[in-house]
């Protein structure tokens, strides 16, 4: 399967109860009204801020942070302690200066960051948005990003941002279609679809006061959304979800304009509930300074005690003596024969002791210099002029250099021991081409015939695709037969069975009509670029129904239903309705996935045939996807349809209850074939981790491929060499999996005894599988992996899931001290444990 398919953007929702929510656990906002949504529960207004002082907050709070370094608390006490006469040892001012240098330094420069950050959310607040005012005539009226609250209707024009999280309710197309750009939320640039429902679509703005949006509280997920729609005087209730609500920070693009109701404000947008707000960073080096000041500290606490103690020896003796003795004048002698004679720069042993402690304490205080803290930032500061001027780490592709965004932990890159990486995106480029296919059991892999298309096609896809002329003379001429109606049916699930926007754009030949397809996966682009290629060409995509151009002929198939894909299921689903009056079920996915839903009774030499053109793309670093069909007779879609809408109205588990409704319907699947598509390596990816394991770096790398495209992808980046003995661990039962790591266990034991001399080390790799980490997890045995892990010098982590790459990294951190470096996917789900 391509890697997690868009990875984190479909996780699986928790696992609840499949009970609706009352009023009382749900979020109740009245369309139109926000008087009345916010009259018994007063929700959060929408003003944002993003910046971490105040100017009654910013004084003492910089202050607390700055004296999170144990140092600058040791300095302070110095300073403190020469403010007294009896101890005053330098100069009062000369014992403030160098911390309180130190310190307004590094607060100017705080203040300076939160006051772009201010200047930022005042911009963000003062911006306009137009929202529909009831008392101005229905009209949308200009209003200020801050005063717009949850139940108000907003209006957004093209290229703009809505103020706020809404459900949408109608478009400017007429099929209720958004195209939006998430690229500030997730860093994608595909633009995705947003729907609002028919219902909402054809009922007029005014009309549609006294609907009731229930929806679950405000979370974090930003991929996942389940809320229902009650119109008055209707009894039943829309089913919202993830494809009808725009975010706060998307853009709108590709539509003209897009009407939506509030139901998330301000800090409980999804997007302000991602954002930690500015994190106080702190290096490893500052961590073990300050344990070093402590270990100093209490150097300098026994040295003066012991001074202090030797000095109350020495008054002790020398007590008759004290009156002459030079800074001990018990007696004023400038008073001598006055009564009121007093004892003169004297306070007695016990005072003198604590005195000589403390002004040992300011002779000694050099134990700690504050000017190392001074060299020490000066010394980031050159580290990170001489990284952002470094030419070697200049693009001149994207026109852009080096950044460090925080100076304080920049000399951690020389510390990291182990680099956890992504590979989709982080490894490779990312852009998806299709090479080859297996149809109805023929391999169409030979790339000799492969060639662009030829002859005047009107429909061209943005993406140059080559064709193999056998398959395309088998989808053109071979109609008739059943290998090509197979063929044809199998592009035609390339091109239906996907969430792709078609986008029509100029091109440099007029009488050629070119096609930009957006999507949330690369792979899905690729796919439908391939199909287009092939003479299925989509062309239209709505709520309700998509159109294919099919070798020149339009024709409209209905959308009935669809299943998107997520990271347990591996797999997605379309129901079509056809121009023929037939339903067809089109299924694609992993072939773990996918082997077990196809009925292998209908066509065994099809499915046995596939399995191995399966393993040789596989061997050569393509990603694969199995790709099934279905006829459904009028009962069978009818029981899904009511299953369908009963589970997608539940406010609570509706996750689990789609994946069961899902998983009824998606069986004694007919197998139609196997697409490969290669991603290819970024550039000097195979040198830079060559030369990471040549500095002792371990690498890990955590993919959703299969196994045999995981090793190949492993070679051509250089993580894997022959040299390297290979553990492998693929087991599909929990004892199976035990025997697995106890002989791993008892291999690396081996190895070690053998090789004494860590020149001549065997160099080792271990090689996992998501089935075998499930059980690993499941029954405690996370120590003895580990054992092995920390033995290899590269792990290989295939078929893992988005929450499987956080476990790993958790592995790792957790039971061990080493810097670890985190890479791609693994990093946002571990910051989500």
């Amino acid at each position: 399967m391509a890697e997690d398919h868009g990875s984190s953007r479909h996780m699986s929702s928790m696992s609840m109860s499949h009970k609706e929510l009352g009023d009382d656990d749900a979020r109740v906002v009245h369309v139109g009204d926000a008087e009345r949504t916010n009259e018994r529960l007063q929700f959060a207004g929408n003003a944002v801020r993003t910046a971490k002082y105040s100017p009654l907050t910013f004084l003492p709070r910089n202050l607390f942070e700055q004296f999170h370094r144990l140092a600058y608390v040791y300095f302070l006490v110095i300073a403190v302690l020469n403010q007294l006469p009896q101890l005053a040892v330098f100069g009062r001012g000369a014992s403030v200066m160098p911390l309180a240098f130190v310190l307004a330094v590094t607060a100017v420069k705080d203040a300076y960051e939160d006051w772009r950050r201010h200047r930022s959310d005042r911009a963000e607040n003062n911006r306009l948005a137009a929202v529909l005012s009831p008392g101005a005539g229905a009209q949308f009226v200009p209003t200020e990003w801050k005063h717009v609250r949850v139940g108000d209707v907003v209006r957004v024009g093209a290229n703009e941002s809505p103020p706020a999280d809404m459900v949408l309710l109608a478009t400017s197309d007429t099929t209720g279609v958004a195209y939006v750009q998430t690229l500030n939320l997730d860093g994608e640039s595909n633009l995705k679809t947003r729907y609002a429902k028919q219902e909402t679509l054809t009922t007029p703005l005014e009309h549609l006061a006294g609907a009731v949006v229930r929806c679950e509280r405000p979370n974090r997920n930003i991929y996942g959304f389940q809320a229902n729609l009650e119109l008055q005087g209707e009894g039943r209730r829309i089913p919202l979800g993830p494809s009808n609500i725009v975010l706060r920070g998307c853009d709108l693009k590709n539509t003209s304009w897009a009407v939506g109701v509030v139901v998330y404000a301000g800090r409980e947008t999804k997007a302000m509930l991602n954002n930690a707000g500015t994190p106080t960073k702190r290096s490893r080096l500052e961590t073990h300074m300050n344990r070093e000041t402590l270990f100093l500290s209490g150097i300098l606490i026994v040295l003066c005690s012991a001074v202090a103690t030797l000095s109350g020896v020495w008054l002790r003796t020398h007590q008759t003596d004290l009156e002459l003795a030079q800074f001990f004048h018990k007696k004023d002698y400038l008073k001598v024969g006055k009564e009121d004679n007093e004892n003169y720069n004297y306070y007695g042993i016990a005072a003198q002791i604590v005195f000589n402690f403390l002004m040992a304490v300011i002779v000694f205080q050099i134990m700690i210099p504050i000017s190392l803290y001074i060299s020490m930032e000066l010394v980031r500061l050159g580290q990170a002029y001489f990284m952002i001027r470094d030419a070697k780490l200049y693009d001149a592709s994207s026109d852009s250099r080096f950044q460090c965004r925080a100076l304080n932990i920049n000399e951690d890159l020389g510390q990291v021991k182990c680099v956890f990486s992504d590979k989709t995106g982080t490894l490779t480029q990312n852009k998806m081409e299709f090479r080859c296919a297996s149809i109805d059991g023929v391999d169409y892999s030979d790339v000799a015939p492969q060639r662009p298309v030829e002859g005047e096609p009107a429909w061209v896809p943005k993406v140059p695709v080559k064709v193999d002329r056998e398959v395309m003379e088998l989808v053109r001429n071979g109609g008739a037969t059943e290998q090509g109606m197979n063929a044809g049916e199998f592009f035609l699930a390339l091109a239906t069975c996907n969430t792709i926007v078609p986008l029509i754009i100029d091109g440099p030949d007029p009488k050629k009509k070119v096609i930009d397809y957006q999507g949330e996966s690369p792979d899905e682009q690729a796919l439908v670029s391939a199909a287009a290629a092939y003479g299925f060409v989509l062309v239209e995509r709505s709520s309700g129904h998509i159109v294919i151009d099919v070798l020149g002929q339009k024709q409209r198939f209905d959308v009935l239903g669809l299943h998107e894909f997520d990271s347990d299921r591996k797999r997605m689903s379309v129901i079509i309705g056809c121009p023929d009056k037939t339903i067809k079920l089109f299924v694609k996915g992993a072939d773990s996935s996918m082997f077990g839903i196809i009925d292998k009774t209908l066509n065994p030499d099809v499915v046995q045939a596939t399995e191995k053109h399966l393993h040789s793309y596989s061997s050569v670093g393509l990603r694969t996807l199995v790709i099934g069909v279905r006829e459904l007779s009028q009962s069978e879609f009818q029981e899904w349809q009511m299953a369908y809408e009963k589970a997608s109205t539940a406010l609570l588990g509706r996750g689990n209850l789609l994946r069961s409704v899902a998983a009824n319907i998606e069986r004694n699947m007919r197998l139609l074939g196997a697409s490969g598509v290669e991603d290819k390596l970024q550039d000097g990816v195979p040198e830079a981790i060559e030369k990471l394991r040549e500095a002792g770096i371990k690498v890990w790398v955590l993919t959703g491929d299969k196994q045999e495209t995981a090793i190949s992808i492993g070679y051509s980046c250089k993580l894997l060499t022959r040299d390297m003995t290979q553990i492998v661990i693929n087991s599909n039962s929990r004892e199976s999996c035990r025997k697995s790591l106890d002989d791993a266990i008892s291999m690396v034991n081996k190895l070690r005894s053998l090789s004494t001399d860590s020149q001549s080390r065997v160099p080792l790799a271990l090689i996992i599988d998501g089935n075998s980490l499930v059980y690993i997890f499941d029954t405690d045995r996370e120590e003895k992996l580990f054992e092995v892990a920390i033995a290899c010098d590269v792990v290989l982590c295939c078929r893992v899931a988005p929450l499987q790459k956080a476990g790993i990294v958790d592995l790792i951190k957790k039971r061990t001290s080493d810097m670890t470096l985190a890479i791609g996917d693994e990093v946002l789900f571990f910051r989500c444990k």
